[in-house]
């Protein structure tokens, strides 16, 4: 059986250098949030103000609760930030400025 991708997912490189320095457990974690995510675009929370149009999906690993944001367009979605919710939202509109 082959699978068929229905759209693209990309990474900023903000995201990147801090996914580069996760542990392997976590980003396993995330791989996993990333995939629900290409199944299902609208999963996160939809940001006003600042962020609009941006989505945030929150998760938990372990005892952490992790932020993911994201923008979806159509069937593509490009990763933007990845971390914990301390400074998460300062970091990113300083990062989209």
């Amino acid at each position: 059986m082959s699978l068929i991708l229905l759209g693209n997912i990309s990474q900023t490189p903000l995201f990147r250098k801090t996914v580069k320095k996760l542990p392997v457990v976590l980003k396993k974690a995330l791989d996993v949030q990333v995939d629900f995510l290409f199944h299902d675009p609208k999963l996160g929370e939809l940001k006003k103000g600042d962020l609009a149009g941006i989505r945030v999906h929150k998760f938990k690993f372990k005892t952490t609760l992790y932020l993911l944001g994201y923008v979806s367009g159509g069937a593509d979605i490009t990763l933007l930030a990845f971390g914990v919710h301390e400074n998460f939202y300062k970091d990113l509109k300083r990062y989209l400025g």
